[in-house]
């Protein structure tokens, strides 16, 4: 095992030591199981002896079978101990390793996920972790117990026959040679297993998502394919596993049982010399049984262990990803939100692309102001948006926050102050009031009707029969369009954030959810300061100004009465949205 290696099992160890105790408890059956283990060749060579003297009594007999069913008795009780405590442990370890990776997870920025599949994400925290569940549950408990059978067999049968332990130990270094060639490339087959399966996995959750989708435009067939051909790549693979599995375990198989036919060779020819006895020879023949099947036990255990170094690499991958979005050395302290934002000659571009996305941008909006965003698609609307919470840093310039850089303040105390009520609203699968508390935790029943009633959201939720508690399904797939909205602008209201940011919020709506909307949407940018995404220029004549952006840059700014007036890009955006009408 290479350094690496043991690195990688090094780090598990912060997630063990929480477990200590129930290691220990467990390492004490481990060592008496074992022990008694080792007694019962012993005892059965005295039977064998006993049962070959023509003078022997029969009650000698009966005593060593009753010694041997004691043996096995007492076994049996301190192998439960073993097995028990050691999956206990390797269950906490697991849970912890799965929770600590997840809280990671939940810490890393908008980026990360752009630039990955959910499916990938989500295997690592299914299929990987489990690869070490059953290693860490499991194997650890065999392992253990094989270490000091095999020890403990060496070492009797050392003071049973040095002569026939020589022969027995001459094997050995085939079986580490063997282990150490195999064992590498087993590793990194495992490893590319794990990525294939993750593949897959990503393939079939994006289907999924979107069943609709594949429905309306039949591409279901499609899909199978696709999904199909990533289950037989994974396959191709696991083949590739299996072959060197295959020649791993007989081999070393082969070698033990041959092992043992020269040993009975050689033992029956010291019998007939009268070098050893019958019971002597059947006892060494087992010890050396117990310590083959150590070797082979170890040899299925270093396959698991290959491919559990593969998941854990893949794990400690996800953990190790640092976050670009940092937080402040020392923050400032920042107790009241006013909601003055402003961006300050920012530029951005997104680190997959050459092209800067936004080039010298720099605007304020005093607290409680309107503001909207318009222009052609790909101008850099929603990039200014997404660097309003900072879930991206600018390249150059700031964007601030009652006047202080963003990167000054705690990535809490900066989101906390803002809530966002997008396009394509997203809710999670529990019920309307687990979706509303995600605005506040801790509000009560009251305060959901309360803000269900000031986002025309009330009417509607009270009319199913489990009222608030109706579970809203996958992404709120049970509600219409305009449901999920007004929950969303709910949502928004219990959090009573003092920045808001509306992406387009009625775009796709039929008229009469489209003005219970915007009634809703209304009342809950009262008072606050708004950033608007506008695509239909309709919905952004009250606002208090208008920043035009195209290319990355901000082109006009202006009322919507002034914009017009003034010509240019806006006036040519509106006049194709609205030329049957007077302008």
């Amino acid at each position: 095992m290479d350094r690496a290696a043991l690195g990688q099992l090094k780090r598990l160890y912060p997630f063990v030591r929480p477990y200590r105790r129930y290691f220990v408890i467990a390492l004490f059956g481990v060592v008496f199981a074992s022990a008694l283990g080792l007694v019962y060749p012993q005892v059965l060579g005295d039977l064998v002896d006993t049962a070959l003297q023509p003078e022997s009594d029969p009650s000698s007999l009966n005593l060593i079978s009753l010694g041997l069913l004691a043996v096995f008795a007492l076994q049996a009780g301190f192998n439960v101990i073993r097995i028990y405590y050691l999956n206990v442990m390797g269950e906490g370890v697991v849970a912890d390793l799965r929770k600590a990776t997840y809280a990671h997870l939940m810490t890393l920025p908008v980026k990360f996920f752009d630039n990955r599949k959910t499916g990938e994400i989500t295997s690592r925290l299914t299929s990987d972790v489990a690869v070490l569940q059953s290693t860490v549950s499991t194997s650890l408990a065999q392992t253990l117990a094989q270490a000091m059978t095999f020890i403990g067999g060496v070492t009797l049968m050392f003071v049973a026959s040095p002569r026939l332990s020589l022969i027995v130990l001459s094997f050995l270094p085939v079986t580490i040679v063997a282990a150490a060639i195999f064992g590498r490339k087993l590793r990194r087959v495992s490893t590319l297993f794990q990525d294939r399966v993750a593949d897959a996995n990503s393939y079939a959750e994006e289907a999924i998502a979107a069943n609709r989708v594949v429905k309306w435009f039949t591409y279901e067939r499609a899909e199978v394919e696709r999904y199909g051909e990533a289950v037989d790549e994974s396959y191709r693979v696991a083949r590739r596993r299996a072959r060197l599995q295959a020649l791993f375990s007989p081999m070393v198989t082969f070698v033990g049982f041959g092992t043992l036919a020269i040993v009975f060779w050689v033992g029956g020819r010291q019998v007939l010399a009268g070098e050893m006895t019958a019971g002597d020879l059947v006892t060494f023949l087992l010890y050396t049984i117990t310590v083959a099947g150590a070797i082979g036990t170890f040899t299925g255990l270093y396959s698991q262990l290959q491919s559990s170094l593969g998941a854990s690499k893949r794990i400690f991958e996800l953990l190790d990803e640092e976050s670009d979005v940092l937080e402040p050395l020392q923050p400032v302290e920042i107790p009241a939100v006013q909601g003055r934002v402003a961006f300050v000659d920012v530029a951005f571009s997104y680190s997959d692309r050459d092209t800067a996305v936004l080039t010298d941008v720099s605007f304020d909006i005093e607290p409680g102001e309107t503001v909207a965003l318009v222009g052609p698609s790909g101008a850099g609307k929603s990039t200014v948006v997404q660097l309003v919470p900072r879930f991206y840093d600018p390249d150059a310039g700031s964007v601030r926050l009652d006047d202080i850089d963003l990167r000054d303040l705690r990535l809490m105390d900066v989101r906390r102050h803002m809530a966002a009520v997008p396009q394509e609203t997203q809710l999670f699968s529990g019920t309307i009031a687990e979706n509303l508390r995600v605005g506040k935790p801790d509000a009560t029943d009251d305060e959901l009707v309360d803000a269900a009633i000031a986002a025309n959201a009330d009417a509607f939720i009270i009319s199913f029969p489990d009222r608030y508690d109706t579970v809203v399904g996958e992404r709120g797939v049970k509600l219409s369009g305009g449901q999920r909205q007004r929950v969303a602008i709910a949502r928004a209201l219990l959090k009573d954030p003092r920045v808001l940011i509306l992406d387009e919020a009625t775009s796709s709506l039929d008229s009469e959810s489209e003005a219970l909307v915007q009634e809703a949407l209304d009342r809950l940018m009262e008072g606050r300061t708004t950033l608007v995404i506008a695509h239909r220029l309709s919905t952004v004549r009250d606002a208090s100004r208008i920043l035009v952006i195209d290319g990355g840059r901000v082109v006009q700014e202006g009322t919507h009465d002034r914009l017009l007036a003034m010509g240019g890009l806006y006036a040519d955006l509106y006049a194709r949205q609205f030329e049957d009408e007077p302008v």
